[in-house]
Parts: C-alpha cells; structure tokens; sequence
C-alpha cells in the first residue's frame, strides 16, 4: 500500500474516505481553473494598452491579487480532506476547464471577455461540486465554494458591464 493511501486512510473527520477524495478532486479542478484565470489575468494584467489603460491595469490587478489569495486556502482545503494538492503547470492544464492565455495579447475588450468568460468557467466548476459537498456534510468546504462563486459571480459581472453587447 503507498504511503499516500495509508495517510488518507487515517483521517477521521467524519467524511467517507470515497467522498473525501471525491471533494480533493473536485477542489483540484477548482484550483487548477483558479490558478489558470490568476495567470491570464496577471498576464493581461501587463499586457493591456488602449485608452482604458489605466483603469483596466488597475482592474486586473486587484482581480488577479484576490486570485493569488485564494490558491492557499483551496490548496489547503485539499490537504485538510487527506489529499495532495496539485501545483505543476502540467496538472493545472490537466486539470483546468480554462484555456490557456493567448499567445500574442488580445485587444483590451477582447482581454475583458476573455476574463469575464473565466470568471464564469471558475463559477460553474465551484457550483458542480456542491452536490457531493453536501452529501457528505462538509460544511467547511460548502463555506469555501460559497465564497469563491461570491468573487468570481460578481467579477464576471463588472467584467461583463464594460462590454457592448
């Protein structure tokens, strides 16, 4: 047996040792798309010109900083259920519902739609899980879930509010 499985084996908090790994699963995909949207955004971030410059350089910066903040405690969480947390490009992108960054930077709204679909994809992948989350009665990770679709549901709409269509 591999130490992995043993370790998971000894954790008692009163979820199934299937749903745990389950909800690992699950907040790796959520870690992966919110590890993948800090990365376009920061890029974006650095790469945004136009005559919205300043308030979409200013925009970006404070979304991709609550990105950054919020790979810990998902990170975490992961570890809390007896899991490894993934934390290689190669698993994010295994991982992640989002595509990577373009290779060449986008116009400004282009970049803006870019993000706002993203913030949305990082929603959806939160929303799936509650199903099971709930199930196995793991409010802690209910909490987190809450949480990350508050940011990323009103992110997608400021986002949204600066596009014509």
């Amino acid at each position: 047996m591999s130490k992995k499985k043993s370790d998971a084996r000894k954790i008692d908090i009163g979820i199934d040792d299937k749903d745990r790994a389950a909800i690992a699963q699950g907040l790796s995909g959520l870690l992966a798309d919110t590890f993948t949207l800090y990365l376009t955004t920061h890029n974006f971030h650095w790469n945004v010109t136009g005559p919205m410059f300043n308030s979409l350089h200013a925009m970006f910066m404070q979304q991709y900083t609550e990105l950054w903040n919020a790979v810990d405690p998902i990170a975490e969480r992961i570890r809390a259920l007896g899991h490894a947390a993934p934390g290689s490009y190669a698993a994010y992108g295994k991982l992640s519902s989002l595509l990577d960054a373009p290779d060449a930077p986008p116009k400004a709204m282009e970049m803006v739609r870019i993000l706002a679909e993203g913030h949305e994809a990082v929603a959806r992948t939160a929303r799936q899980l509650f199903p099971l989350v709930e199930k196995a009665h793991d409010q802690p990770t209910a909490d987190l879930l809450t949480q990350r679709l508050t940011v990323h549901e009103q992110a997608a709409w400021m986002l949204r509010s600066l596009l014509d269509d």
